[in-house]
């Protein structure tokens, strides 16, 4: 049995996993979850589509996962194959049947019934394809991936052999596999704008009349209309934060279609004081959070059940946190509507592409020589542009979420270029959200926030003309042996050996160091992080979830002096 086996959880495995509806701000009442066990083989011919499938998978867990019943890695050169055989009741199909894939990494054919209906390139995106004409009684379905980490693509963590701060890669179906059907006047998409007291609807849909119902604590709002865009006055609004995540229910109804989703009354912005500061609904607001890399023992970077996200994020929340920097890599939308729900802020990452070097990307810049401003002319242009491109779909996929309130597009130099210009690109798409142009260093002339990385030196800032955040810091280690990884490496940035030594250097670190900043126009701080992953050991949980390594009454007081701070400057 190797570690991997010994730190998963002993629940059963539901024989549809993670079959919830994966679009909780678009549901309408036509779905149909096609994970659960598929055929599956992997072959270095790249036109095997009818050959033997000798092995099951369990999907949407990738096939490196303990999870997937496969559980090996995927050589250079190969490619995967899955296959699944379905019928459709007769009453599903309403006239379009759309197939759904919310990931899958990195290149993927989708053949049904011999016939291929879409390709898709990059891991981290939802595609979707309309397979109605090409539907019989019974159905062949065959997904055919190829992924040999290709730099082009939006990676993440992932790497070939895990090592340090590099994880297990993914490969193949990682996301759940889904259908609906729709009659031929639909909702496409809606597109959901707040302000403090109104919402604005922006639809795609071909239906004619709309009506639209909006549940609140006063009463439905009834609206009928022809328009592709409305806007509704909310009387006596009930703002949405993490200590009170006010969620407003709706329905969009049309002749033949009807969409369930919600919507959450907040702004965020910059103030323009001498000292600027990040506003949550108009109020200064300090965004304390953890570092998430998303990984999981048994399901890499798919969780076992999604109440794995839930227990999290209310241990968190019990911790005094509100914010999850949600580290390169974007969650299934069940992750952003639990966070919605339960009150957690996301700051987002873009998934970085092309290559990273650990010189020129972090020591160097790590031991303060920035002068090499790293303007991407080591970036290849169609990684440039693959990297625009994932940007955009990752704006228009998180766009509704009211817990997103941040996004980071460059991470520390790693494939960085033309940080200016990618900047105005992403606030074009997006001004209602903080943009964070360069997290840690090689910063440009624009972005919303100075942001900085901080891990072996005394953390100092100046006061500036923008808000600024510490978007990473701490990673400090205590390692429980039992529930770890890697028995012979440790990875992070300073070592304790009794979790009572590693709390009382916490609790120093956040006030000497994070606390008296706040005054200085510090009105974020990201810790390394929430939970080990692998061989790092730097995380407030251990891998398996099952050793919370600090005291909550600690943790508590370092919340309780950051709100008396906060106090202190709305008073100003």
């Amino acid at each position: 049995m190797n570690r991997r086996q010994l730190l998963i959880d002993n629940l059963p495995l539901e024989d549809i996993p993670l079959c919830e509806y994966p679009r909780p701000q678009f549901k309408r009442d036509s779905y149909l979850c096609l994970n659960g066990e598929w055929e599956f083989k992997t072959s270095y011919l790249d036109n095997d589509l009818e050959g033997e499938y000798k092995e099951k998978i369990i999907v949407p867990y990738s096939m490196e996962s303990y999870l997937s019943s496969i559980n090996r890695y995927l050589n250079k050169g190969e490619y995967l194959y899955y296959r699944k055989i379905f019928k459709l009741d007769n009453d599903f199909n309403k006239g379009r049947v759309v197939l759904h894939f919310d990931a899958v990494d990195q290149i993927a054919e989708i053949y049904l019934n011999n016939n291929l209906v879409a390709t898709h390139e990059g891991g981290y995106l939802p595609f979707e394809v309309d397979i109605t004409s090409y539907l019989k009684e019974e159905n062949t379905l065959i997904v055919k991936v190829q992924d040999d980490l290709d730099l082009k693509y939006g990676y993440g963590k992932q790497t070939k052999v895990s090592k340090g701060m590099w994880y297990t890669k993914t490969s193949g179906i990682w996301k759940t596999v889904w259908l609906e059907s729709t009659k031929e006047e639909y909702f496409n998409n809606v597109k959901i704008d707040v302000t403090l007291s109104s919402v604005t609807l922006t639809l795609d849909t071909n239906i004619e009349e709309k009506t639209i119902i909006i549940h609140t604590e006063n009463g439905d709002i009834i609206r009928t209309f022809k328009e592709n865009k409305i806007t509704i006055d909310i009387d006596n609004p009930h703002l949405w934060s993490p200590e009170d995540p006010y969620l407003y229910y709706f329905e969009l109804i049309g002749e033949d279609d009807k969409i369930e989703s919600y919507f959450a009354l907040r702004t965020i912005k910059v103030s323009n004081d001498n000292i600027p500061f990040i506003l949550l609904n108009d109020q200064p607001y300090f965004f304390h959070g953890l570092l998430d890399q998303g990984y999981f023992p048994d399901g890499l970077l798919t969780p076992k059940a999604y109440k794995k996200y839930e227990d999290e994020i209310l241990a968190l929340k019990e911790l005094g946190f509100n914010v999850l920097r949600k580290h390169i890599k974007i969650e299934p939308l069940y992750f952003y509507y639990l966070c919605d729900k339960l009150g957690m802020i996301v700051f987002q990452d873009m998934v970085n592409n092309s290559s990273y070097s650990f010189i020129r990307d972090t020591a160097l810049p790590t031991i303060g020589l920035l002068r090499w401003k790293n303007k991407g002319k080591h970036v290849l242009k169609e990684n440039k542009e693959q990297f625009i491109k994932e940007c955009r779909g990752t704006l228009d996929l998180l766009y509704n979420s009211p817990s997103v309130l941040y996004y980071t597009i460059f991470n520390e130099g790693w494939g960085q270029f033309e940080c200016d210009k990618v900047f105005e690109i992403v606030k074009s798409i997006d001004s209602s959200r903080i943009i964070d142009a360069t997290s840690g260093w090689f910063f440009g002339d624009k972005s919303d926030v100075d942001s900085y990385h901080v891990y072996f030196k005394k953390i100092k800032v100046k006061t500036k003309k923008r808000p600024i955040i510490i978007s990473e810091f701490g990673g400090y280690v205590y390692k429980e042996l039992e529930h770890s990884f890697n028995l012979e490496n440790t990875y992070g940035y300073k070592i304790y050996k009794t979790k009572e030594e590693f709390q009382k250097g916490l609790s120093l670190l956040y006030l000497t160091q994070i606390v008296p900043l706040i005054k200085k126009g510090v009105c974020g701080a990201i810790y390394t992080q929430v939970s080990d992953v692998e061989d790092e050991t730097n995380g407030l949980f251990t891998y398996d979830r099952k050793i919370l390594k600090v005291s909550k009454t600690q943790m508590l007081e370092i919340k309780n002096q950051i709100e008396k701070e906060i106090q202190s400057i709305k008073k100003m």
